[in-house]
């Protein structure tokens, strides 16, 4: 991921960079002191996947710059000490992806960006994918063709979203998305344990009910994991539209501000203190993996 840092203040950039490549989180390709005379077509020449850009510059509104990059394809993530609902929103309405107010916070920092960069990854895949299905079409044919999302593909979206890819319990998440899609006839969803113990079936283990366990375990990390990310993406900004949609949908939202005030006290979230309502979870992914 191609990276640019616009900020007056050299400081802050540096401390960017230095979080970006100690983390791997990309290439910072530039750092700048203003954007007052960058264009799009320089964005584009550069090849740039993220723009991180302050607010408040003194020659320059950085609100004003991302209009003029309104046919910049990347992502743009804006920084400021203002923390006016207003400013944010317009921040939002003018193609923002996300928002990081200052001073900042190396976590945050690092959720935010490790999430923008699955994002744009994401997009380049389908993209990708678009592309090949176009090539590959006979015009001769006269058919359109275009692949249908199962709703287990569109539940790994909605998994890496949620911070949770490749963790322990991922596979198990879809397994049960697979598994509801294929013996589920309505959009409410069987007992857990009935799912489990059908799972671990399906595993030929020998022993059903350690499986069933072990499953349930695994389940109960990954969601876990999930609300962890949304609560950073909370306390980053809490007036992001995917904060507002996810949090109350996915999980108990009183848990997800527990957690949120956890980590703003820069301690670290842990499972056994935190109420994690599976059933929720997975009914509300298996919902959203059935949309179009």
């Amino acid at each position: 991921m191609n990276i640019m840092l616009i900020d007056d203040d050299e400081a802050i950039r540096d401390m960017l960079q230095d979080i970006i490549e100690d983390y791997e989180l990309g290439t910072v390709v530039a750092s700048l002191p203003s954007a007052a005379k960058l264009t799009t077509a320089e964005l584009t020449a550069r090849h740039i996947d993220l723009l991180i850009i302050d607010m408040l510059m003194p020659d320059c509104d950085g609100i004003a710059s991302v209009r003029k990059f309104q046919d910049f394809t990347g992502k743009i993530i804006m920084l400021s000490q203002v923390s006016s609902k207003d400013l944010i929103g317009k921040a939002y309405e003018n193609g923002v992806y996300a928002y990081i107010t200052k001073p900042l916070n190396r976590n945050e920092i690092i959720s935010v960006l490790r999430s923008t960069s699955e994002h744009i990854r994401l997009e380049k895949f389908a993209h990708t994918l678009q592309s090949t299905l176009q090539t590959t079409l006979n015009p001769a044919v006269g058919l359109s063709v275009q692949k249908k999302i199962t709703p287990r593909e569109k539940a790994e979206v909605l998994l890496k979203e949620l911070g949770v890819a490749g963790t322990t319990g991922y596979d198990d998440i879809l397994e049960i998305i697979s598994y509801l899609q294929a013996h589920n006839k309505t959009n409410s969803i069987p007992s857990l344990k009935t799912i489990f113990t059908a799972i671990a079936k399906e595993h030929a283990a020998e022993n059903i009910q350690k499986e069933a366990k072990t499953i349930e375990q695994r389940l109960r990390r990954a969601v876990f994991q999930a609300m962890v990310s949304t609560a950073s993406m909370g306390v980053v900004d809490y007036t992001n539209p995917k904060f507002e949609e996810s949090a109350p949908f996915y999980f108990d939202y009183a848990e997800v501000c527990s957690l949120m005030r956890t980590i703003q006290q820069d301690e670290k979230p842990q499972i056994s203190k935190t109420h994690i309502n599976t059933k929720k979870f997975i009914q509300a992914l298996y919902t959203a993996s059935l949309e179009p």
